[in-house]
């Protein structure tokens, strides 16, 4: 569940460009809150969200692009 006291209503939900149109796993990233990246399953868009600082946000998407998780 997505932390207690974080307004998600203003959120603008961005698909990852590999989420393709298939209806597979996907998930979306709204980077546009103060303070917070917030990131959910496209699948269930009323279901909970994890909550990053932009600091670890950046963190991980580099490491994805370096592959580090491959």
């Amino acid at each position: 569940m997505t932390a207690p006291g974080i307004d998600l209503s203003r959120a603008a939900w961005a698909k990852s460009s590999y989420s393709g149109g298939n209806g597979g796993q996907c998930v979306e990233v709204a980077a546009n809150l103060d303070g917070i990246v917030a990131v959910r399953d496209s699948k269930d868009p009323h279901g909970p969200a994890l909550i990053f600082t932009p600091g670890e946000w950046q963190t991980f998407a580099a490491g994805v692009k370096s592959g580090n998780f491959d």
